[in-house]
């Protein structure tokens, strides 16, 4: 159920949901008929495919696009910038020196 891209979009989003509904579905189904522990093995299957891709929206989510990183880099710059100004100093010519004309 993995796909290459590294943003979760809208779709796969829905597409989670949808698995996550599907195992809620099951379960109930099959707590039903009392048969929860008989079909352990297609539980485990189904919650490994469902965790997996819990943790690639959890993961995903959160990734910052090369874009998005670029522009959190320049904002962080122009801070420390801000921060490191010159400081202003009093200078003044020295009284001993005369400028040579």
């Amino acid at each position: 159920m993995s796909e290459p891209e590294q943003t979760y979009d809208d779709g796969r989003a829905r597409n989670l949901e949808d698995l996550l509904r599907a195992l809620a579905a099951r379960i109930v189904e099959l707590d039903a008929r009392g048969e929860l522990l008989a079909n352990a093995g297609e539980l485990m299957k189904l919650m490994g495919d469902v965790r997996s891709e819990l943790f690639h929206y959890e993961v995903r989510a959160t990734y910052d696009t090369p874009e998005i990183s670029e522009h959190r880099r320049i904002v962080d710059e122009a801070k420390q910038q801000r921060e490191s100004q010159w400081e202003k100093t009093e200078w003044s010519t020295d009284e001993d020196d005369e400028p040579t004309w």
